[in-house]
């Protein structure tokens, strides 16, 4: 199951090439060109058939939260730092396994009580070593670490695994990219790295492209859970079209054209505000001279975890938007010259 494979894979940020290659063998036979630039971003070309067609940029991020190595303590007990939005909270007694292979748990030099949101530094990872020697045979300096977290078929057709975010993207933009066949404008398919460390895959990769729209899809929070409802998207409610977040305000008139397909071809729908968060399409917007952004957002619960959880209702509602918007024929104007 592609789902399954692409949640598994090891990909934290800066070590993404394991989902790259699944990635690749899953679309090279459906584009036109196809690429990694010099920093690992996969892009792929699926050219547009209209007279008067523009380059879009469709986005999804290929990496996961997770840790890297500091040091090693005299008995053994690794030292890390969080690699994009990592909570102690949520680490603490949860497993990890490092690229090499190496397995261990989470747990806290002080109670738990005295540890802040911010405070990974008072975390630690137990692999069983017996001495900083002996640990070092198993782990190096700067080995990137991802949580554990099975992928496992839940009730009315919702799935949990580790690296939903973003992987439910790039499931997404395959499952999409397949059914696409003869789009009107040229549309670039990027599997971003390095999302959750500053949006940097998604910046080279606009550069590069010079996109007239770019859309990113990502996951958005899901407001229906006790402790999170300053929101509107909810699992269930089908795919989730972005106004706006903490990076981006969404081209008004392209969040209605988007709205429309969905409406015309019977695709349930929401709407996505976020208080905070961002996504590639903040990256995209500032490029070069400015570009028009949109979003495609699936709703997830306990996104930035071992244990996300999301609709395949949704996400399937995600992969028929993407793709009736990806051969429709809306124009667009990018900028208007008055003298």
């Amino acid at each position: 199951m592609l789902l399954k494979e692409l949640t598994q894979a090891f990909g934290v940020s800066g070590f993404e090439k394991e989902i790259a290659n699944i990635i690749i063998e899953n679309i090279k036979a459906c584009v036109d060109e196809l690429k990694i630039d010099a920093i690992g971003n996969v892009i792929a070309l699926k050219r547009g058939i209209g007279e008067e067609k523009k380059k879009i940029m469709v986005s999804s991020h290929m990496d996961e939260i997770g840790f890297g190595v500091l040091g090693v303590t005299d008995k053994g007990f690794v030292k890390v730092k969080k690699v994009g939005g990592i909570s102690p909270q949520v680490s603490f007694m949860n497993r990890v396994q490092f690229k090499n292979g190496t397995c261990g748990t989470i747990s806290s030099f002080e109670k738990m009580d005295k540890v802040g949101a911010t405070d990974i530094h008072k975390l630690y990872v137990d692999i069983c070593a017996v001495s900083k020697e002996d640990a070092l045979k198993y782990v190096s300096i700067g080995e990137p670490a991802s949580y554990m977290g099975e992928y496992k078929e839940l009730h009315n057709h919702c799935v949990t695994a580790k690296a939903i975010d973003d992987r439910i993207g790039c499931y997404i933009l395959i499952e999409a990219l397949k059914k696409v066949k003869d789009p009107y404008h040229d549309i670039y398919f990027v599997f971003s790295v390095q999302e959750e460390v500053g949006l940097i895959g998604a910046t080279v990769a606009a550069e590069r492209i010079n996109p007239d729209l770019g859309i990113a899809v990502d996951i958005t929070g899901s407001f229906d859970v006790p402790t999170d409802t300053d929101g509107n998207a909810v699992i269930g409610g089908g795919a989730a079209i972005k106004v706006m977040d903490s990076s981006v305000i969404c081209d008004e008139e392209l969040v209605k054209t988007m709205v429309q397909c969905a409406e015309k071809n019977n695709i349930k729908y929401q709407l996505d505000a976020l208080a905070g968060g961002g996504t590639d399409a903040g990256a995209i917007n500032k490029s070069n001279c400015g570009v028009k952004a949109l979003g495609i957002s699936i709703p997830t619960r306990y996104g930035h975890s071992p244990n996300g959880i999301v609709s395949m209702e949704d996400v399937n509602a995600c992969v028929d938007l993407l793709w009736k918007f990806s051969e429709s024929t809306f124009q667009f104007t990018t900028e208007k010259q008055y003298v």
